[in-house]
């Protein structure tokens, strides 16, 4: 669309063309044959013609020899710029043809044929019902507008609604993952062990007040034997002794290690007297930065100090050392029934666990096939008779007597910490299983996981069980040729979980930390394990990272939840097993099926049984969906549009027309304002007025044209009489083309020059 002001200097384009076609069309027009051929066979030279035919031609066509000859090609090149002028002019005629040159008259338009129904009545109406029109237009359509704006950010935020769909059918048996409490027989590390127990000891008489009967007589004849006092200096055990309006005095149990030295509580106290809590020192830099961490009970106390210590000292074992020195298969599995099949030790798989040891795992998947349990009830589930043998545990370690266990997926790696539960010895556990499946949905609704490929934490779970198999069977290889010896198959690896997630991220943060691994989670490729001797500060390190809020939301953010899992809810009853009447005969039999002995060898301390069934074949699936679609969007998009300004996804488009219009304008002003700049520094005003297209047209046609001057005044114009009018010279020549005469191509149509 151009404006008024442009037509001029458009009309002045069209005169320049039109003054190259009258050139043209005012010489006789001739028919030269060779020449429409030529023209439209572009690209090859015009057809040879014998004498006779060339001499028929008329006389005015050029040579068609001469149009093959070097040189001619210019004609050609002029012919595309006429062309590619032709299509300029064909768009600026057709761009003429828009609603409006202005803003104004473009709005105006828009309101006339616009489908939506307030723009039409604030132009058709009167001054008064024309603003109340216009103002109800504006508000509805901010009401449209705000509408929108809580919709489109609705439609953002991502929400999910939850459905519950209840199911029945055969379902697949879960894993089952059984433990020992201890992860440790205490004969098998009893000789590791000895010098930290030697310390226990002692710290527990130090600790313990004196009766009266004894408070004058010599110590303990086990407080005067040689202690490993390196061992103590490590990680000590002291005593604060808190006084109102005296600083703490910090006292170490031990003291030099000899029997008089050290802290001894009082036989009595008085209420006045001092707050004694017992503390681990821990140290850094040889002994220059320590902190206290303090305990409320001293049982506590002295736990986490064994701990500490015993996570030094067994963390130098191979792994062959500590799966021998844990529980066996043979001597835990005592007997085993699922549904009406008997199992044995080989339907286990056997996994080292950081945390409890040899633990034994039914049903993993790992080599096996997968069972699938055809009918609910105890009768058709997993049946275990255990024994925990809970005399040969580690005393200051293991505090907790029974079996650990756990119900997972298949292939996943059970993390009883967090999700097992206990079997108390002497007592048949029955545990009913129902079903949940949880499926969420994935990005931009839930920042959840499909397998664990897109979380940046290296899982050091993935391949710990090939790991252990690599170990057993290259003989006495290190965790680094172990690696390296895994094969590439995905037979042994364990699925991505979150709890995997977090202990990777937490022990890889612990070796770039401290230099060091803590023995309870794998570790990463290259790594080693923390001990005091090659780590001394590694305890200091280990405490104020585990403590440290940051390193765990870190942690947190790194890892996802995965987007569908099954979780097993359990119903847990228990009873006494056996019972008085019958425990002679079952201990009996046991023990000759175990040990091939005549007396019995079992107790009631150490004995559990365990059914696993599903309580009923019922499964409930709780699925998630999204909230709002691009479908609930759009109509609800439509819907407010429709209800408050009456109109469809046609007015949208006529909307955006207008916006293109609008902007199509002003780029037309600012072209003609940098084109006026330009000329005005170019060249001077004209003070003559420019001829129009008529006049040239006149000029060329009729050599006796001769322009007359415009009147100086209206006085003079008017004083000039009326007379004869020249006749028209012009009759037989082509009439010129007007601009209105343009067809839908854009092409001039001349009349025939035989018409008279």
């Amino acid at each position: 669309m151009l404006m008024r002001s442009e037509l001029a200097e458009t009309e002045r384009d069209f005169g320049v063309l039109l003054d190259r076609s009258v050139k043209i069309s005012t010489q006789p027009i001739l028919y030269c044959p060779h020449m429409e051929l030529w023209s439209r066979a572009v690209q090859g030279p015009p057809p040879r013609r014998s004498p006779q035919e060339t001499s028929d031609l008329p006389a005015r066509c050029p040579d068609p020899d001469a149009l093959a000859r070097p040189g001619t090609g210019h004609l050609i090149h002029e012919g595309s710029k006429m062309t590619l002028k032709k299509y300029l002019v064909k768009a600026l005629h057709r761009l003429q043809k828009g609603p409006g040159y202005t803003y104004r008259e473009l709005l105006v338009w828009y309101c006339n044929n616009t489908n939506t129904h307030g723009p039409k009545r604030i132009i058709r109406e009167g001054p008064k019902k024309k603003f109340v029109w216009f103002i109800l237009t504006l508000l509805f359509a901010s009401l449209v507008v705000w509408q929108w704006g809580i919709l489109v950010n609705s439609y953002l935020s991502y929400n999910v609604t939850a459905s519950l769909a209840i199911g029945f059918k055969s379902m697949t048996f879960p894993a089952v993952t059984i433990c020992s409490a201890s992860p440790f027989k205490y004969s098998k590390v009893k000789n590791r062990l000895k010098d930290l127990d030697a310390l226990v000891e002692v710290a527990l008489e130090r600790l313990l007040p004196s009766g009266p009967q004894n408070e004058t007589s010599a110590p303990p004849a086990n407080t005067t034997r040689r202690l490993n006092l390196e061992l103590w200096g490590q990680i000590p055990l002291v005593v604060i002794a808190e006084s109102p309006g005296a600083e703490p005095v910090v006292t170490d149990i031990l003291g030099n290690g000899s029997a008089g030295s050290g802290w001894r509580p009082a036989s009595s106290s008085s209420v006045e007297g001092p707050h004694y809590k017992l503390a681990v020192k821990l140290c850094r830099r040889n002994g220059t930065e320590c902190e206290y961490r303090n305990f409320s009970s001293a049982a506590q106390a002295v736990t986490e100090w064994y701990v500490l210590q015993s996570t030094s000292l067994l963390s130098r074992m191979s792994m062959k050392e500590k799966i021998r020195a844990g529980y066996q298969s043979k001597d835990m599995i005592l007997a085993c029934l699922y549904g009406a099949r008997p199992c044995n030790v080989r339907n286990f798989t056997h996994l080292y666990h950081p945390d409890h040891g040899n633990c034994y795992i039914f049903n993993w998947g790992m080599e096996e096939k997968q069972l699938i349990s055809s009918n609910p009830g105890a009768e058709f589930g997993l049946k275990l008779i255990l024994d925990i043998n809970q005399t040969d545990y580690l005393p200051f370690l293991t505090t907790t007597a029974g079996a650990r266990l756990m119900l997972h997926d298949r292939k996943s790696f059970p993390f009883l910490k967090d999700e097992g539960i206990f079997a108390m010895a002497g007592t048949e556990t029955s545990i009913g299983v129902m079903v949940d499946e949880l499926q969420r949905l994935g990005n931009p609704y839930n920042d959840c996981t499909a397998n664990g490929s897109d979380i940046h934490v290296k899982n050091l779970y993935e391949n710990y069980l090939a790991l252990q198999v690599e170990m057993k069977s290259c003989g006495n290889c290190t965790l680094e040729e172990a690696t390296k010896r895994i094969a590439a198959t995905s037979q042994r690896r364990t699925t991505y979980s979150i709890q995997a997630c977090l202990r990777s991220c937490f022990q890889q943060q612990t070796v770039d930390t401290c230099r060091c691994g803590h023995s309870a989670f794998p570790l990463p490729e290259g790594a080693e394990y923390c001990n005091n001797n090659d780590y001394p500060d590694w305890a200091h390190c280990y405490s104020s990272l585990r403590r440290s809020l940051s390193h765990r939301q870190f942690c947190i953010e790194s890892c996802k939840e995965t987007c569908n899992n099954t979780q097993y809810k359990m119903t847990i009853s228990m009873a006494d097993w056996p019972s008085e009447a019958s425990e002679d005969w079952i201990f009996r039999i046991l023990s000759y099926e175990r040990d091939k002995s005549q007396t019995i060898t079992l107790n009631r301390s150490g004995i559990i049984k365990l059914n696993i069934y599903f309580q009923e074949y019922n499964y409930r699936t709780i699925s998630e969906a999204a909230a709002t679609t691009i479908v609930w969007l759009l109509s609800t998009l439509g819907g407010q549009f429709g209800f408050w300004m009456g109109g469809s996804v046609l007015c949208l488009i006529e909307f955006g027309e207008i916006i293109i219009d609008f902007l199509w304008i002003t780029i037309l002003k600012l072209i003609g304002w940098c084109k006026g700049l330009k000329r005005g520094k170019a060249k001077a005003p004209e003070t003559e007025r420019p001829p129009t297209a008529a006049r040239r047209v006149e000029g060329h046609s009729n050599l006796a044209f001769q322009e007359e001057e415009a009147a100086e005044s209206p006085e003079a114009e008017a004083a000039c009489e009326p007379g004869t009018p020249p006749p028209n010279y012009d009759s037989l020549r082509v009439s010129p083309v007007d601009v209105g005469d343009l067809d839908s191509d854009g092409e001039g149509s001349l009349p025939d020059q035989n018409t008279v």
